[in-house]
């Protein structure tokens, strides 16, 4: 998006719109609420209340052209920036409760997401993202990991690791139960080891390892 000087920015609201900064004007705009694609369609109890899909959260990959958006519905929604607009590749159940934080992890299509269920969960994107993607950006090395569990000071907290995915669907390859609602989260190197960093409503930061997947 750097080379057609654009942005990717949510509103308050349900819109998600890329905008030209040169220009000051959004190019694109769409409603998260219009959105019916199959990826997210599923069945639905009679009298089943739903949350809205209010936009929270958006991350751009290190490609440049693909960004990802959390939403209050709990859905994660992936797109592809086409010239002028853009255009939905992948939709899936992300989070219980509205999906608060994403984060896409530097020179790859792992993507981190905090929800206010109180989850921290990975998911690799790369299979649908490379589907059409032309020029393949440069992956990290990523590495099978056994399931483990992680402690943090002030109470247990269980981080799974998974590798396979459920009917075909889309599943986190590594789930981290943080037990608080996520604010802000972010994949970093401290000491040359890759770790989440995690803010909640508390005065505290989490830290948690972050293993090659």
């Amino acid at each position: 998006m750097a080379r057609t000087l654009c942005n990717c920015v949510t509103s308050s609201y349900l819109k998600v719109m890329l905008w030209n900064l040169q220009k000051a004007r959004p190019l694109w705009i769409t409603n998260l609420q219009e959105d019916e694609t199959e990826e997210m369609e599923g069945p639905r109890s009679p009298g089943q209340l739903l949350n809205p899909a209010l936009a929270h959260s958006v991350s751009v990959a290190s490609c440049g052209n693909i960004f990802s958006c959390g939403a209050e519905d709990g859905k994660v929604r992936i797109f592809r920036v086409m010239g002028v607009k853009c255009e939905q590749e992948l939709g899936f159940k992300g989070h219980t409760l509205g999906v608060s934080q994403v984060c896409f992890l530097p020179e790859s299509y792992l993507l981190l997401t905090g929800g206010n269920d109180g989850k921290v969960r990975l998911w690799d994107v790369s299979a649908e993202v490379e589907k059409k993607q032309k020029s393949p950006v440069k992956h990290i090395h990523r590495k099978k990991t056994k399931r483990g569990t992680y402690t943090k000071q002030g109470g247990s907290t269980n981080a799974s690791v998974t590798h396979e995915e459920e009917h075909g669907k889309i599943s986190p390859k590594l789930n981290i139960e943080h037990g608080e609602k996520v604010n802000w989260l972010l994949g970093t190197k401290i000491k040359g080891h890759q770790n989440i960093l995690v803010a909640d409503q508390t005065s505290y930061v989490s830290v948690y390892p972050l293993n090659e997947c």
